[in-house]
């Protein structure tokens, strides 16, 4: 059975696509923790065992495009902060996260879909902004990554 792509998976934290290449190949990119964009990996070994794994708790997928922008933008949120309309958005959904958990509650229905249609739109901010930068544009806005904290 072949491989359908795109197909995205979650590698630890990180998020992960694999997409065919011209040439009959396959190709992933993972999102970096540290500037919230999506990176070409040269290790072509993660590919495989995104694949293969059939037990390993750290791997999860494949699985939707939606699901995939959920998790990389619950990702982005958790690891990354700034300022600027992305983080404001952040800002929101965590409110609305904020305000169930602390009613004891799960989110409603409303709320979820809330919270899923603003991180379809960050994810489409973040790629605007990356295709800003790859065309020689300056970054619109800074990143701070908690791994980037005390250095």
């Amino acid at each position: 059975m072949a491989l359908q792509t795109p197909s995205f998976y979650r590698y630890y934290a990180q998020t992960y696509r694999i997409d065919s290449t011209p040439d009959g190949g396959l190709q992933g990119t993972i999102l970096n923790l540290r500037t919230g964009f999506f990176e070409q990996d040269e290790d072509r070994s993660h590919i495989l065992e995104l694949i293969w794994s059939t037990t390993e708790s750290n791997i999860r997928g494949p699985f939707s495009e939606e699901k995939f922008i959920r998790e990389t933008e619950v990702q982005r949120s958790h690891y990354l902060s700034g300022d600027g309309p992305i983080f404001a958005l952040y800002e929101t959904i965590n409110g609305i996260n904020g305000t169930a958990t602390r009613e004891g509650r799960s989110r409603t229905e409303q709320e979820t879909a809330l919270v899923h249609a603003l991180q379809k739109r960050t994810f489409k901010m973040w790629e605007d902004e990356a295709a800003r930068i790859a065309a020689g544009e300056p970054p619109s806005f800074t990143v701070t990554s908690r791994f980037n904290a005390g250095q």
